[in-house]
Protein backbone atom coordinates (compact mmCIF):
# COMPACT_ATOMS: atom_id res chain seq x y z
CA UNK A 1 0.00 0.00 0.00
CA UNK A 2 2.73 2.18 -0.90
CA UNK A 3 1.89 5.96 -0.55
CA UNK A 4 2.67 7.83 -4.04
CA UNK A 5 3.47 11.87 -3.37
CA UNK A 6 1.55 14.12 -6.28
CA UNK A 7 2.63 17.09 -4.85
CA UNK A 8 3.99 19.36 -1.22
CA UNK A 9 4.19 22.88 -1.24
CA UNK A 10 5.04 25.24 1.69
CA UNK A 11 2.19 26.76 3.78
CA UNK A 12 2.85 28.38 6.97
CA UNK A 13 6.00 27.27 7.88
CA UNK A 14 3.97 23.71 7.23
CA UNK A 15 3.51 21.13 4.10
CA UNK A 16 0.06 20.99 2.31
CA UNK A 17 1.07 17.70 0.39
CA UNK A 18 -1.56 15.96 -1.96
CA UNK A 19 -0.80 11.91 -2.17
CA UNK A 20 -2.49 8.94 -3.99
CA UNK A 21 -2.38 5.31 -3.56
CA UNK A 22 -3.99 2.21 -4.37
CA UNK A 23 -7.02 1.24 -2.45
CA UNK A 24 -7.71 -2.49 -1.06
CA UNK A 25 -11.48 -1.30 -0.26
CA UNK A 26 -12.44 0.73 -3.09
CA UNK A 27 -10.32 -1.33 -5.56
CA UNK A 28 -9.08 2.17 -7.46
CA UNK A 29 -6.98 4.68 -6.90
CA UNK A 30 -7.35 7.04 -4.03
CA UNK A 31 -6.47 10.63 -3.57
CA UNK A 32 -6.13 12.40 -0.10
CA UNK A 33 -4.96 15.24 0.74
CA UNK A 34 -2.54 16.07 3.97
CA UNK A 35 -1.69 19.02 5.74
CA UNK A 36 1.48 18.91 8.22
CA UNK A 37 1.66 21.40 10.50
CA UNK A 38 5.65 22.87 11.17
CA UNK A 39 5.36 20.75 14.37
CA UNK A 40 5.64 17.47 12.67
CA UNK A 41 9.13 18.16 11.73
CA UNK A 42 9.67 17.41 15.57
CA UNK A 43 7.22 14.73 15.94
CA UNK A 44 4.01 12.72 16.11
CA UNK A 45 0.98 15.06 16.03
CA UNK A 46 -2.82 15.19 16.91
CA UNK A 47 -4.90 14.45 13.52
CA UNK A 48 -8.24 16.06 12.56
CA UNK A 49 -10.14 14.21 9.72
CA UNK A 50 -12.44 16.50 7.69
CA UNK A 51 -15.14 14.72 5.09
CA UNK A 52 -16.43 16.90 2.24
CA UNK A 53 -20.02 17.43 0.78
CA UNK A 54 -21.49 16.44 -2.21
CA UNK A 55 -19.59 16.43 -5.55
CA UNK A 56 -16.58 17.54 -3.89
CA UNK A 57 -13.05 15.83 -4.08
CA UNK A 58 -9.90 16.35 -1.25
CA UNK A 59 -9.15 19.39 -3.22
CA UNK A 60 -12.30 21.76 -2.25
CA UNK A 61 -11.45 22.11 1.33
CA UNK A 62 -7.14 22.12 1.03
CA UNK A 63 -7.98 25.45 -1.57
CA UNK A 64 -10.88 26.88 0.28
CA UNK A 65 -10.98 25.45 3.52
CA UNK A 66 -8.12 28.65 4.85
CA UNK A 67 -7.45 26.40 7.69
CA UNK A 68 -3.66 25.83 7.27
CA UNK A 69 -2.74 28.81 9.31
CA UNK A 70 -4.70 27.18 12.28
CA UNK A 71 -3.32 24.32 11.84
CA UNK A 72 0.59 25.38 11.97
CA UNK A 73 -0.87 27.93 15.10
CA UNK A 74 -2.46 24.64 17.26
CA UNK A 75 -0.21 21.62 15.50
CA UNK A 76 -2.66 19.49 13.87
CA UNK A 77 -2.11 17.17 10.75
CA UNK A 78 -5.25 18.14 8.88
CA UNK A 79 -6.83 15.02 6.03
CA UNK A 80 -9.01 15.72 3.60
CA UNK A 81 -10.22 12.72 1.73
CA UNK A 82 -12.07 11.78 -1.15
CA UNK A 83 -15.74 11.63 -1.37
CA UNK A 84 -15.95 8.14 -3.61
CA UNK A 85 -13.81 5.77 -5.65
CA UNK A 86 -12.91 7.51 -9.04
CA UNK A 87 -11.86 5.86 -12.29
CA UNK A 88 -11.86 3.31 -15.53
CA UNK A 89 -14.82 1.17 -14.41
CA UNK A 90 -16.53 2.62 -11.63
CA UNK A 91 -19.81 3.01 -11.91
CA UNK A 92 -21.64 6.18 -11.66
CA UNK A 93 -25.49 7.27 -11.52
CA UNK A 94 -26.84 6.54 -15.17
CA UNK A 95 -28.51 9.63 -15.41
CA UNK A 96 -25.38 11.45 -14.78
CA UNK A 97 -27.28 13.11 -11.38
CA UNK A 98 -24.78 14.69 -9.08
CA UNK A 99 -26.03 13.38 -5.71
CA UNK A 100 -25.54 9.83 -6.08
CA UNK A 101 -22.54 8.10 -7.67
CA UNK A 102 -19.36 9.01 -8.37
CA UNK A 103 -18.74 12.19 -6.01
CA UNK A 104 -21.59 11.17 -3.24
CA UNK A 105 -20.17 7.70 -1.34
CA UNK A 106 -22.10 9.16 1.51
CA UNK A 107 -19.44 7.37 3.64
CA UNK A 108 -21.40 3.83 3.48
CA UNK A 109 -19.91 0.14 2.50
CA UNK A 110 -22.60 -0.69 -0.18
CA UNK A 111 -23.95 -4.34 -0.60
CA UNK A 112 -25.82 -3.61 -3.80
CA UNK A 113 -24.62 -4.15 -7.42
CA UNK A 114 -23.21 -2.53 -9.01
CA UNK A 115 -21.52 -0.30 -6.19
CA UNK A 116 -20.71 -3.00 -3.89
CA UNK A 117 -17.24 -3.55 -5.75
CA UNK A 118 -16.03 -0.36 -5.33
CA UNK A 119 -17.78 2.01 -3.03
CA UNK A 120 -17.16 1.18 0.26
CA UNK A 121 -16.22 4.46 2.15
CA UNK A 122 -17.02 3.75 5.30
CA UNK A 123 -14.26 1.04 5.55
CA UNK A 124 -11.87 3.15 3.68
CA UNK A 125 -12.08 6.50 6.05
CA UNK A 126 -12.43 4.21 9.23
CA UNK A 127 -9.74 1.97 8.80
CA UNK A 128 -7.69 1.96 5.48
CA UNK A 129 -6.88 5.51 5.04
CA UNK A 130 -5.62 5.99 8.47
CA UNK A 131 -3.65 2.45 8.36
CA UNK A 132 -1.58 4.21 5.56
CA UNK A 133 -1.83 7.68 7.53
CA UNK A 134 0.15 5.61 10.26
CA UNK A 135 2.63 4.22 8.57
CA UNK A 136 3.55 7.16 6.32
CA UNK A 137 3.14 10.49 8.15
CA UNK A 138 4.04 11.57 11.21
CA UNK A 139 0.11 11.42 12.68
CA UNK A 140 -0.88 10.64 16.51
CA UNK A 141 -3.36 8.51 16.59
CA UNK A 142 -4.40 8.39 19.43
CA UNK A 143 -5.25 11.68 18.96
CA UNK A 144 -8.39 12.15 16.49
CA UNK A 145 -10.78 14.65 15.62
CA UNK A 146 -13.54 14.41 12.84
CA UNK A 147 -15.44 16.93 11.53
CA UNK A 148 -17.49 17.52 7.65
CA UNK A 149 -19.84 19.40 5.54
CA UNK A 150 -22.82 18.30 4.42
CA UNK A 151 -22.72 14.58 3.41
CA UNK A 152 -19.24 14.75 4.93
CA UNK A 153 -21.24 16.22 8.51
CA UNK A 154 -23.33 13.28 7.62
CA UNK A 155 -20.33 10.85 8.15
CA UNK A 156 -18.34 12.18 10.44
CA UNK A 157 -21.39 12.01 13.16
CA UNK A 158 -22.12 8.72 11.78
CA UNK A 159 -18.54 7.20 11.77
CA UNK A 160 -18.09 8.90 15.55
CA UNK A 161 -21.01 7.64 16.69
CA UNK A 162 -20.25 3.80 15.76
CA UNK A 163 -16.55 3.86 16.75
CA UNK A 164 -17.08 5.38 20.54
CA UNK A 165 -13.76 6.33 21.94
CA UNK A 166 -12.02 6.59 18.47
CA UNK A 167 -12.50 10.16 18.38
CA UNK A 168 -12.09 12.43 20.91
CA UNK A 169 -13.58 15.57 19.02
CA UNK A 170 -16.67 15.71 16.79
CA UNK A 171 -18.11 18.66 15.09
CA UNK A 172 -20.11 19.62 11.47
CA UNK A 173 -20.72 22.32 9.09
CA UNK A 174 -24.54 22.04 7.87
CA UNK A 175 -24.62 18.13 8.51
CA UNK A 176 -27.12 15.97 6.58
CA UNK A 177 -28.70 15.28 10.14
CA UNK A 178 -30.90 12.53 8.75
CA UNK A 179 -30.50 10.80 5.63
CA UNK A 180 -33.20 8.57 6.10
CA UNK A 181 -35.73 11.64 6.36
CA UNK A 182 -34.80 13.80 2.94
CA UNK A 183 -34.58 12.90 -0.49
CA UNK A 184 -30.45 12.70 -0.51
CA UNK A 185 -30.18 10.40 1.50
CA UNK A 186 -33.52 8.31 0.67
CA UNK A 187 -31.89 7.58 -2.86
CA UNK A 188 -28.27 7.17 -1.73
CA UNK A 189 -29.25 4.71 0.89
CA UNK A 190 -32.00 2.76 -1.05
CA UNK A 191 -29.11 2.72 -4.03
CA UNK A 192 -26.30 1.66 -1.86
CA UNK A 193 -28.16 -0.74 0.66
CA UNK A 194 -31.35 -1.70 -0.89
CA UNK A 195 -34.64 -1.02 0.54
CA UNK A 196 -34.74 -2.34 4.43
CA UNK A 197 -35.12 1.34 5.77
CA UNK A 198 -34.11 -0.85 9.23
CA UNK A 199 -30.31 -1.25 7.39
CA UNK A 200 -30.11 2.45 7.12
CA UNK A 201 -30.21 3.34 10.55
CA UNK A 202 -26.71 2.37 10.98
CA UNK A 203 -25.88 5.36 8.61
CA UNK A 204 -28.45 7.69 9.77
CA UNK A 205 -26.98 10.31 13.14
CA UNK A 206 -30.52 10.81 14.45
CA UNK A 207 -31.57 7.35 14.84
CA UNK A 208 -27.83 6.09 16.19
CA UNK A 209 -29.07 8.66 19.21
CA UNK A 210 -32.25 7.19 19.24
CA UNK A 211 -30.94 3.71 19.04
CA UNK A 212 -28.38 4.39 22.14
CA UNK A 213 -25.50 5.90 20.63
CA UNK A 214 -23.39 8.79 22.33
CA UNK A 215 -21.21 11.73 22.02
CA UNK A 216 -19.28 13.36 24.96
CA UNK A 217 -20.16 16.54 22.80
CA UNK A 218 -20.90 17.69 19.78
CA UNK A 219 -20.25 21.48 17.79
CA UNK A 220 -22.71 22.06 14.42
CA UNK A 221 -22.95 25.18 12.45
CA UNK A 222 -25.33 25.76 10.27
CA UNK A 223 -26.40 28.75 7.88
CA UNK A 224 -29.45 30.36 8.32
CA UNK A 225 -29.85 31.34 4.42
CA UNK A 226 -28.92 27.57 3.22
CA UNK A 227 -30.84 26.80 0.45
CA UNK A 228 -31.08 22.77 1.54
CA UNK A 229 -32.08 23.15 4.52
CA UNK A 230 -34.94 20.93 3.81
CA UNK A 231 -32.72 18.17 3.54
CA UNK A 232 -29.80 19.01 6.23
CA UNK A 233 -32.63 18.71 9.15
CA UNK A 234 -30.84 20.29 11.99
CA UNK A 235 -33.96 20.61 13.78
CA UNK A 236 -34.17 16.37 14.16
CA UNK A 237 -30.37 16.50 15.35
CA UNK A 238 -30.92 18.90 17.82
CA UNK A 239 -34.33 17.14 19.02
CA UNK A 240 -32.46 13.44 18.98
CA UNK A 241 -29.39 15.13 20.79
CA UNK A 242 -31.88 16.81 23.25
CA UNK A 243 -33.48 12.91 23.75
CA UNK A 244 -30.40 11.36 24.39
CA UNK A 245 -28.68 14.25 26.43
CA UNK A 246 -25.63 14.70 24.25
CA UNK A 247 -24.46 18.37 24.71
CA UNK A 248 -24.60 19.80 21.66
CA UNK A 249 -23.22 23.64 20.86
CA UNK A 250 -26.02 24.14 17.48
CA UNK A 251 -25.06 28.02 16.44
CA UNK A 252 -27.69 29.14 13.10
CA UNK A 253 -25.14 31.94 11.70
CA UNK A 254 -27.87 34.27 10.35
CA UNK A 255 -27.32 35.60 6.29
CA UNK A 256 -24.72 32.79 5.67
CA UNK A 257 -25.45 30.12 2.56
CA UNK A 258 -24.04 26.50 2.11
CA UNK A 259 -20.76 27.28 0.21
CA UNK A 260 -17.22 27.32 1.44
CA UNK A 261 -17.26 31.09 2.17
CA UNK A 262 -19.81 29.84 5.15
CA UNK A 263 -16.99 26.97 6.04
CA UNK A 264 -13.81 28.76 6.07
CA UNK A 265 -16.27 31.79 8.48
CA UNK A 266 -15.84 29.02 11.20
CA UNK A 267 -13.28 27.19 10.01
CA UNK A 268 -10.96 28.23 12.66
CA UNK A 269 -13.79 27.98 16.04
CA UNK A 270 -14.21 24.37 14.99
CA UNK A 271 -10.45 23.46 14.33
CA UNK A 272 -9.76 25.14 17.92
CA UNK A 273 -12.60 23.19 19.15
CA UNK A 274 -10.69 19.68 18.39
CA UNK A 275 -7.38 21.14 19.59
CA UNK A 276 -9.12 22.02 22.66
CA UNK A 277 -9.90 18.28 23.33
CA UNK A 278 -7.36 16.40 21.64
CA UNK A 279 -4.86 17.86 23.91
CA UNK A 280 -6.59 16.45 26.80
CA UNK A 281 -6.05 13.18 25.94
Amino acid sequence: MALETVSTTRSFGGTQGVYRHQSRETGTEMVFSAYLPPQAEQGPCPVVWYLSGLTCTHANVTEKGQFQRVCAELGLIFIAPDTSPRGPGVPDDPHGAWDFGLGAGFYVDAVQDPWAANYRMESYVAAELPELVAAELPADLSRQGIFGHSMGGHGALTLALKNPGRWGSVSAFAPISSPMRCGWGEKALSGYLGADRAAWRRYDATALLEDGARLADLLVDQGEADPFLDQLRPDLLEAACAQAAVPLTLRRQPGYDHSYFFIATFMEDHLRWHAERLTQL
